[in-house]
Formats: C-alpha cells, sequence, structure tokens
C-alpha cells in the first residue's frame, strides 16, 4: 500500500493488502486466495462502472444493500446460480471484516443482505423395475438363505415402507409387529410414527425372523455376520455391488429407496398429507419436494412421448 489514509486508499490496493494477509497472516490456501481475488476484482469492477472513477476506501465504507444488492442481480444475469452468488458474497464479507479490523473502514451492508439460499437438489428415485429388482433379488447374491433373506427384508422395508436406513437398522426383535399391526419406527428427533405393512413386506420380514439365530426382546433385528447389530455401511456396500453387476444407476442407494417409495406413492394419487405421515417428515415443505419430482417425470415422458413435443 502507498502510505495513504485508509480512506483514500485505492481499492485496488486494499484489495491486494487483503490477499497478502490471507496468504501470510491467514495461511490461506492457494486457490481459496486466488478465488477471492477474482470474486474482489470483478466486485471493484462493477464498483468501478457503478460511480464511473476509481474507488476508494471510502467509496468501499459507503457501499450501500442497494449497491450489494444490484452486484448480485448483475452476477444473476450472467448465469450464477445461488451457491456461486452466496460465495462471491462471503468473499466480500471477508473483504470487509479485514477493512475494519486493519484498517478502520466501517460497512454495515454487507452483513445485513441476506445469503442467496441454494436449492435442496430434488430426490433421485428409481424407476419402479429398478425399485423392485431391488427388494426381489439383491438377496439373490448372498452367500446364504439366511442373509438373503435379511438383506431382502431390510430392503422391503426402505421401498415398502418408507424408512430410512437407520431406521430400519435401528429396530430390535421386539418392534416386530403381530400380524395385521402397524410398524411403530422411531424417526429423527424421537418422533415416532405408525407406518401400516404391505403383505410383501411382512412376508419378508418373516422369512428373515424364521433365520434369526438369537431373537430375544431386546435383541437387534437385523444382525451382521458377527452377531451385532448390522451396520448401514454393509447394506451400502451391497446394494453398491448389485447396482454395478445389474446394470442400475448409480444413484441406487439405499435412501433413494425410500425417496422411490414417496414418489410412486404420490404417482399413483396418494395425498400428500398421508405420505408425509409415512415418511415422518415433521414438515409439509419437505414432502413437497417430492411434486416437483413427479412433475419433472411427467414432463420427461411428454417429451420423449408426445408427436408435438420435437416440433
Amino acid at each position: 500500500m502507498s502510505g495513504l489514509p485508509p480512506s483514500t486508499e485505492t481499492a485496488v490496493a486494499l484489495r491486494a493488502a487483503f490477499l497478502a494477509y490471507l496468504a501470510g497472516e491467514r495461511r490461506g490456501a492457494a486457490k481459496t486466495i486466488e478465488t477471492y481475488g477474482g470474486d474482489l476484482a470483478a466486485f471493484i469492477g462493477f464498483l468501478t462502472f457503478h460511480i464511473a472513477s476509481e474507488p476508494t476506501g471510502a467509496d468501499l465504507a459507503a457501499v450501500s444493500l442497494a449497491d450489494l444488492r444490484a452486484y448480485l442481480a448483475r452476477v444473476a444475469a450472467h448465469g450464477a446460480g445461488n451457491a456461486t452468488r452466496a460465495k462471491k458474497l462471503s468473499a466480500i464479507r471477508s473483504f470487509y471484516r479485514y477493512l475494519r479490523l486493519r484498517h478502520g473502514i466501517t460497512n454495515e451492508a454487507p452483513g445485513l443482505i441476506l445469503t442467496p439460499r441454494s436449492r435442496r437438489p430434488l430426490p433421485r428415485a428409481l424407476t419402479a423395475p429398478d425399485a423392485r429388482a431391488v427388494v426381489e433379488a439383491l438377496g439373490d447374491t448372498a452367500t446364504s438363505q439366511a442373509l438373503a433373506a435379511r438383506d431382502n427384508a431390510v430392503m422391503a422395508l426402505l421401498y415398502g415402507a418408507g424408512l430410512r436406513i437407520n431406521e430400519a437398522l435401528s429396530l430390535d426383535w421386539r418392534d416386530l409387529p403381530p400380524p395385521d399391526a402397524p410398524l411403530r419406527v422411531r424417526g429423527k428427533g424421537g418422533r415416532q410414527r405408525i407406518v401400516p405393512l404391505l403383505a410383501a413386506v411382512r412376508a419378508a420380514l418373516a422369512d428373515w425372523a424364521a433365520h434369526h439365530p438369537a431373537p430375544a426382546p431386546d435383541a437387534p433385528l437385523f444382525l451382521g455376520a458377527r452377531g451385532a447389530r448390522l451396520n448401514a455401511g454393509v447394506v451400502q456396500k451391497h446394494l453398491r455391488a448389485f447396482r454395478r453387476a445389474n446394470g442400475l444407476p448409480e444413484h441406487a442407494t439405499p435412501h433413494a429407496l425410500r425417496h422411490s417409495f414417496a414418489t410412486h406413492l404420490l404417482a399413483a394419487g396418494a395425498d400428500l398429507r398421508a405420505i408425509q405421515e409415512l415418511l415422518g417428515h415433521a414438515s409439509l415443505s419437505t414432502t413437497q419436494r417430492y411434486t416437483a419430482v413427479d412433475t419433472a417425470q411427467l414432463l420427461s415422458v411428454w417429451q420423449n412421448a408426445h408427436p408435438r413435443a420435437r416440433s
């Protein structure tokens, strides 16, 4: 820097001092410094155009919420999504924290503007044939009838009852419901929900129960090779090998079976509130993501099948 008062120092010089601070005192990663440098250069370039002159420390102090919103809008107009804009805003906030601590240049606007929220990715469901293939044939790769029955029962709970993998594996022997009774599931936050079981799910559970080596009220329902509670990583490993051997998509995971349960119910006309209860979602907004999946699938079918889709 030139030794000028911070208010009259150029923004370019202040940026250079900030990057040197990151590299020296903060020992920041080279990639981080490069990214921050590029983001701040773009921001200073925007300010230069905005005020029609090279910005100084005083200009940085005068940046308003409206200015920041205009900058983020310009970034969005060039194709940046919410995640990218959030990262650029993070760089600006770090720069302003440095300016306040080292140069006495204060500005509350960067801390007041809302961070663009990234959209959660849509749940990725399997097709109905692929989901059935997992449930019905995963056990065929097991080394014994007992392990085959166990793996089929786990998959049946994920796709046939919409359980999370950890919910299924946390069940104890005492949790097995009597005939025609629903299953009580302990979900996130200790919340309990009641899940009715299809005949096919009951049959899979009964088959595994007949092979269970040590049935006792407090025994884990699903056991691993050494007699302890079955680990989710083992299930994921078996499914990974199965999907690759059978040409299923890479998103064929235990959680994708739960997504498939919800998506296929919705496509069949199930009520969204009922699906929320079955999945154990605390908020309906979480369940509503499946409507976007269903709409996207309908659009895909229309685009591939309708005679006017490509005209």
